[in-house]
């Protein structure tokens, strides 16, 4: 699994999946039943740029979130009325935003978003339509 995971593109990636499948297929069939069934989605972080794939490779982005809040949250008990909860939370999250990392390759934020179309983390360019 760990060499899917940091598989350097989508062919070494599918490959490690291949091995994987023959390997552990006659020991744990619904693991790998649902690692060979999803593979798509397992291997979607490969159509995004390849410098945003430390951050899709993330594997629990929620939890690291809310590890403050939640320490906070123990040492204090509880917050009181639903009001000083949400006030509690909001500024625990603004100031834990400070320490998180910056997103790598920010400039290609814009061409996901625009539908650019990335093959193993690198730009596909369009072609042009010719009127004929």
């Amino acid at each position: 699994m760990q060499e899917t995971y940091n598989a350097e593109d989508r062919t070494h990636a599918e490959k490690a999946i291949e091995a994987f499948a023959k390997i552990y297929g006659s020991k744990f069939p619904k693991a790998v039943a649902k690692i060979t069934d999803d593979r798509e989605e397992l291997l979607a972080f490969y159509d995004f740029p390849a410098e945003h794939w430390i951050h899709l490779r993330t594997t629990n982005p929620i939890e690291s979130t809310f590890s403050t809040v939640k320490l906070r949250t123990k040492v204090t008990r509880g917050a009181g009325s639903p009001a000083a909860a949400l006030a509690m939370v909001f500024k625990l999250v603004e100031s834990a935003q400070e320490r998180w990392r910056a997103i790598t390759g920010a400039h290609l934020v814009a061409l996901v978003r625009s539908g650019a179309r990335f093959e193993n983390g690198v730009l596909i360019e369009r072609k042009e339509a010719t009127a004929a």
